[in-house]
């Protein structure tokens, strides 16, 4: 019988990693990820995303210089880049917004969490120049890069996440700053 861990527990075990094993993931749990990537909602449910799974060692070294020189994720065996179809994704969210950073957002989000479930590390990563990101993957102009993430086994543990208080993030019936 199949064993589950409990969403918290996902959400607390994740940590962003900066430090990977040179061993290869395993294609089963490359699609288990990916799988967790596609189900997640969007805006009208658009899903205005592709994802750009990088395993070239040449390439992934090029990113890590276009990620501002993050050699780390150089040691990572894949780097996923996630990216925006802006003109797909829902163009009037609130009102006034493009959908298309959340719904990527939201996604990226369920792939860290499904790679924790399965042992595999990652660390978002938004430090990064889009034109050259784009360049190097041939990713058109109409195209968006959102973020990038390592996966991998973890060579060591990340760092503790300290988190604000609930009474500084929480407010009720009202904005009260």
């Amino acid at each position: 019988m199949k064993q589950f861990i409990s969403l918290m527990n996902l959400i607390e075990t994740r940590k962003s990693i900066r430090s990977y094993k040179p061993q290869e993931v395993e294609e089963e749990k490359l699609n288990y990820i990916i799988q967790a990537f596609r189900k997640a909602p969007s805006a009208k449910n658009l899903q205005p995303w592709k994802l750009i799974v990088v395993k070239d060692k040449k390439k992934i070294s090029d990113l890590a210089i276009a990620c501002n020189n993050q050699t780390f994720l150089s040691e990572a065996p894949i780097l996923i880049v996630a990216c925006a179809k802006e003109d797909e994704a829902y163009g009037v969210m609130g009102g006034y917004m493009n959908s298309y950073p959340i719904d990527v957002a939201l996604a990226l989000e369920h792939l860290i969490l499904a790679a924790t479930e399965k042992g595999l590390g990652t660390c978002w990563i938004g430090a990064f120049k889009e034109k050259l990101v784009k360049d190097l993957l041939d990713i058109p102009k109409t195209v968006r890069v959102v973020a990038i993430t390592p996966v991998g086994y973890p060579a060591q543990e990340g760092g503790a996440r300290g988190r604000k208080p609930l009474a500084e993030i929480i407010c009720y019936d009202k904005y009260i700053d």
